[in-house]
């Protein structure tokens, strides 16, 4: 089936709209794979994600900042997601003592212990994209990244909204 019919247009004005639009409708596909595989551990992609994020700087405990900061999901509610991570008992959250607005945020013996497990199983993931070929991978690896290249320079171009 070709991209036209699976989102229902006849046509698209030029291959660059295509190609935006193939990436939307893929990502749709490729996030609800990542969602299924971490409901399996009781955890969503964005909190596999932060937790990725804070074992990477443990011991160092991090802000929500930084972290919203290193997320994929740059719009992540990441204040949210640590609650919710504590609540679990996943990570740790105490008070910057040099600044009482901040939090510092660690990931907990049990956060490290799941994380272990998840790495244990993180090729079944992988192996949801051996529709292509590793050389492939590597191919739409540097595509995406000079893509995105160039959106960030486009975007600094852009005047700021106001809305």
């Amino acid at each position: 089936m070709t991209l036209e019919n699976e989102v229902g247009l006849k046509s698209f004005r030029n291959e660059w709209q295509k190609a935006g639009m193939s990436i939307l409708y893929t990502q749709g596909f490729l996030f609800n794979t990542y969602e299924n595989f971490f409901k399996k551990y009781g955890m969503t992609t964005q909190q596999y994600n932060a937790m990725r994020i804070l074992r990477n700087q443990y011991p160092k405990p991090v802000s929500t900042s930084f972290l919203r900061e290193k997320m994929l999901d740059k719009m992540s509610d990441a204040s949210r997601l640590v609650s919710r991570l504590s609540a679990k008992g996943l990570v740790e959250v105490t008070q910057n003592a040099s600044d009482k607005r901040l939090v510092n945020i660690l990931v907990s013996e049990k956060g490290l212990q799941i994380l272990e497990v998840i790495d244990g199983t993180l090729e079944d993931l992988d192996a949801k994209l051996h529709g292509i070929t590793e050389e492939e991978a590597a191919t739409l690896v540097e595509l995406l990244a000079k893509l995105r290249g160039s959106l960030k320079e486009a975007a600094k171009n852009e005047p700021a909204n106001l809305n």
